[in-house]
Formats: structure tokens, sequence, C-alpha cells
């Protein structure tokens, strides 16, 4: 297991359920979770939470993480305000260590150019296209897509941003991945056996 810590991204209007699958099995699997702000002032979520930053952006270093986790927020679509996470996941891409985007973060790496010659998803199609991005043709209608090192997903995709998020770390492969994503996205009381058997119920 890679002993660099995951990298969580916060700030105001930050969405809440989009990330939780992905950093409780994460963290249960022994990766430690630092969280990531535009300072290190506490960031207040969508719902409501108040969350205090480990880190701020601009002290985190690609070769340090493992992984920089962006959840959406209402922010991507309000202004430049979260601009330097995106410049970030650039960072991050062009040293060659993983980003995984969901919702609104998408947009950011759209406009950051980030999408243009990646496959890649989202909420739906016409939401990046408004960006002016030029990456429309790698579009793919899926609940989440991986490429390389990039992972993006959609809002209402929290599970398969996880699994793609644990199958990239190597939390889980094969049929405990595939049972994972089965018991926590389609509730198949079958699937927990597998798990239990391979130990990561």
């Amino acid at each position: 297991m890679n002993s660099k810590p995951v990298h969580l991204a916060v700030y105001d209007t930050l969405a809440d359920w989009e990330t939780g699958h992905a950093t409780a099995h994460l963290a249960r699997a022994g990766h430690d979770i630092r969280t990531v702000g535009p300072s290190t002032r506490p960031v207040r979520s969508i719902g409501g939470l108040s969350v205090q930053p480990d880190l701020a952006l601009d002290d985190v270093r690609p070769e340090d993480s493992s992984l920089l986790i962006l959840p959406g927020a209402d922010l991507w679509d309000a202004g430049d305000d979260l601009a330097p996470f995106a410049r970030k996941a650039r960072e991050f891409l062009d040293a060659g260590v993983p980003v995984a985007a969901i919702c609104g973060a998408t947009a950011g790496l759209a406009r950051e150019g980030l999408l243009d010659d990646r496959a890649h998803t989202s909420a739906i199609s016409f939401y990046l296209a408004a960006t002016g991005y030029g990456g429309g043709e790698r579009y793919v209608d899926a609940d989440a897509v991986t490429d390389g090192a990039l992972i993006t997903a959609g809002p209402t995709e929290p599970v398969a941003f996880a699994r793609e998020i644990l199958r990239l770390l190597g939390v889980y492969e094969g049929e405990v991945l595939d049972a994972w994503y089965r018991l926590f996205h389609d509730s198949d009381a079958a699937a927990y056996a597998v798990l239990e058997k391979a130990g990561a119920a």
C-alpha cells in the first residue's frame, strides 16, 4: 500500500455525500486521509458541517501524496474561487499522481483544460459543454470513468466514484471490488458473504 496520504479537498459548499464512501473505505484500509482547504480556516459544507482543514492548498505537493480527491461544490460554478484547486490537479497529473474529481469539480478540470485529451464523465455532457472546453468528444456516458491517473464521476454516483478510487489504489480488486460495489450500490445481500470471506466486510 502507498504510505503517502490521500488528500481530500475541502471548501465552502462542498457536497457532503460525494466522497464519504471513498474516504471511509480508504481509511479502513489504512490510508491516511488529510483534508486540504484554501487555507487552514474552517470551511462549511452544503450540509452545514464545519470542517477544519489539515493543510492549506499551497502546502500540498504531488510527491507527498497518493491521490487528490476533488468533491463537487456550488462554488465550482459561481466564479473562480476554486480555480487554484484545478491548477493543483494539473500539478498532480503532470507529476503522474492520481486525481479523482466528481460533480462540479469536473467542470473545474474542464475549464483548466484537463479533460480535453482524457476520457471523462460528469453529471451530463451539456453541463461540461457549457464551460467551453475542448474535450466534448472524449465524454463518456458512464457512472464513473478512469483514464490513466484521472477519475471522474457525476454527482449521483458516489459509490461508483469510490469503486474507481479503491481500484486505482489497489484497496480491492476483482470479485471483491465487484462485491463491494454490489453491496453499497445495489444493496445486494449476497455480496456481503464475498466481502466477509475476503476479510473486507
